[in-house]
């Protein structure tokens, strides 16, 4: 088995896949989603395909075969064959995509920096800006239009695209290679040269407001990430309550997410899963903070461990849940090595909640539903879980 998060699709659906549109925004330098929940997730393809579904793999393995006999494509013939499957989240990665991917679950990343969405007249703006990034360097700022890459019109183009042009993935363009950018800003249009660098993600922030509430935000799992939501929860004042915002979170390192709901659980179970027949079972570390009045906020972007850690707290009664309907990703991929190389992720089963609810497909129900201001609402409802009965 693989050490990467069986329950999301890894980033490389970027190139055409439409599951990242549905994300409000768009880290640029590309956001980390999908492992599976071992402690070293660092194993080969090769080992994790020994314990994947045989017949599954066996298909997409003998396509690619075929293809490198006949001096085709074996990654395409690959491709197909998955697409033929059925599979929603099968998906097929050259090696250096891969790789890739390996580190942005490590929390690194090569990119100029920004985060964008598409907005409603089909541009494409510039959401935040990474102090310390090139992007940053260049004067880039929130608000910023972006209107080409390297000669190519964003305008319309969806966001996955505009990512993967800027990242240079048709090139897999390393650290310190370059991407000219057409920008606008009012009446301003000017053009930046910027040279991509490695960076690391910072996938939980932490911030005070009155109440006293503490908000622990938590983007994607990323290596680290279970420690830092265990940290911040220690280190909020006492008597504060916690609002866990999940929106947006796409899943990445499932064992990080294990580990944050291990901050808020005293041990027990927090997901099963199957493989393959076989039901295995995930369980929180005893000794966390159950006590402390605690909100999860969710919306349809929060996906994958983002939505196993929901169903776990909320099945175990510890958080109330706020928001709207999840994405509904719970199934389980394992990775295995093609041939040439490339590496195919197929679907091999699916994870459920502590009181054996299945998600894929389904998503997680708040028990407070709220769109527009959902962390005002959230807040609002911790507050009222804090005050003296």
């Amino acid at each position: 088995m693989s050490g990467r998060d069986p329950f999301c699709q890894p980033r490389r659906m970027r190139r055409g896949a439409a599951l990242t549109l549905l994300f409000a925004s768009v880290l640029v330098a590309g956001a980390a989603t999908g492992a599976l929940p071992q402690a070293d997730r660092k194993s080969t393809p090769d080992e994790a395909g020994s314990a994947a579904s045989a017949g599954h793999h066996a298909a997409v393995t003998r396509a690619a075969e075929e293809a490198l006999a006949d001096g085709k494509s074996p990654m395409e013939a690959a491709k197909r064959a998955v697409s033929r499957s059925g599979d929603r989240w099968g998906a097929v990665y050259s090696e250096g995509e891969y790789e890739e991917f390996e580190d942005a679950l490590d929390g690194q990343y090569t990119g100029v920096g920004l985060w964008a969405r598409s907005e409603r007249d089909g541009r494409v703006a510039v959401t935040k800006v990474r102090a310390g990034s090139p992007a940053a360097a260049a004067g880039i700022r929130p608000g910023d239009v972006l209107r080409s890459v390297d000669g190519r019109k964003t305008d319309g183009r969806p966001v996955t695209e505009v990512v993967s042009l800027l990242r240079g993935d048709a090139t897999d363009a390393p650290a310190g290679t370059t991407v000219r950018l057409g920008l606008e800003r009012g009446t301003r249009a000017w053009t930046e040269t910027l040279r991509r660098a490695q960076l690391s993600t910072d996938s939980v922030t932490v911030r005070q407001v009155a109440g006293p509430v503490t908000v622990i935000r938590v983007d994607t799992f990323t290596k680290g990430s279970g420690d830092q939501v265990r940290d911040a929860l220690g280190q909020a004042p006492p008597g504060t309550g916690v609002v866990l915002d999940l929106r947006g979170n796409s899943g990445g390192l499932v064992t990080e997410a294990v580990t944050a709901a291990s901050a808020f659980l005293d041990g027990g179970l927090v997901a099963t899963y199957g493989v393959d027949g076989e039901q295995r079972a995930l369980h929180a570390e005893p000794g966390g903070d159950t006590t402390r009045p605690l909100v999860a906020l969710v919306d349809g972007g929060t996906m994958s461990a983002a939505e196993l850690l929901t169903g776990a707290l909320q099945d175990r009664g510890r958080a109330l849940v706020v928001g709207s309907r999840t994405f509904g990703k719970g199934s389980v991929q394992m990775p295995s090595r093609l041939p040439d190389g490339s590496v195919a992720e197929l679907t091999v089963g699916h994870y459920r909640t502590p009181s054996g609810r299945g998600v894929d497909g389904r998503g997680i129900t708040p028990d407070l539903e709220a769109d527009e201001g959902a962390l005002q609402r959230a807040e609002a409802v911790l507050r009222g879980l804090a005050s003296p009965s």
